[in-house]
């Protein structure tokens, strides 16, 4: 059910936009965020609030693989399985876990005695970061040029409470937490950790070395 709060913050959402439909995206952040999954309850509340036809965004819920309808751990972790992730160790790492948590493609391990949180596990498409491949990404935050080793590493640090920084940003927070970002609602996180790595900024370094500048715009054009 959802409650009256979530509702209210669902209305802040649609009253951002000129054509309030345009928030429905984030407002099924919000609903993973209070729901942990994209629910019924959260569907019909979209749809009242847009006036909108609950199909209408149960389609939209269903087209893009980010908003889940199965309950998901507390630390969503994706695996980037594209080409070149796949070729650089992204496959083995896949499998790593998969074995080593027991689950299959978007599965929730069953929580073991004395663990604190909760991993589920899916293979994603491209993270747009191949200058650190492989990637792994816990709750949509980076994890760089992993292994195997340190991909199951991390999800163990995860499962019993540890603090697990993300390589290139803040400590990673829970999914709902995270899901409340997405929909817009600031955690005070943006400023942590780098937002650049030196592989991605090679190009700026060679541009400053040789004075290279961005062609200027002809006139008229």
């Amino acid at each position: 059910m959802i409650d009256q709060k979530t509702r209210d913050e669902l209305r802040e959402i649609a009253a951002r936009y000129p054509h309030k439909r345009s928030g429905l995206l984030p407002m099924l952040h919000l609903v993973q965020s209070a729901e942990g999954r994209i629910t019924a309850a959260g569907i019909q509340a979209c749809a009242e609030i847009l006036e909108i036809t609950p199909a209408e965004v149960s389609g939209v819920a269903t087209f893009y693989t980010m908003y889940k309808r199965r309950q998901v751990g507390d630390y969503h972790v994706g695996v980037c399985t594209n080409t070149l992730c796949a070729v650089m160790g992204g496959d083995l790492i896949f499998q790593r876990l998969k074995d080593h948590l027991d689950v299959g493609n978007d599965e929730t391990a069953e929580e073991r005695p004395g663990d604190d949180a909760t991993i589920s596990l899916e293979h994603v498409e491209c993270n747009a970061a191949c200058d650190y491949a492989p990637v792994v990404m816990v709750n949509w935050e980076f994890l760089d040029n992993q292994t195997p080793e340190s991909a199951v590493q991390v999800v163990d640090d995860l499962r019993a409470g540890k603090e697990v920084r993300s390589t290139r940003g803040p400590k990673l927070v829970t999914w709902r937490e995270a899901e409340r970002v997405l929909a817009g609602f600031t955690d005070d996180l943006a400023d942590e950790g780098p937002s650049a790595g030196p592989a991605s900024l090679v190009g700026l370094k060679l541009a400053r070395e040789n004075d290279w500048t961005a062609p200027k715009a002809q006139e008229g054009k």
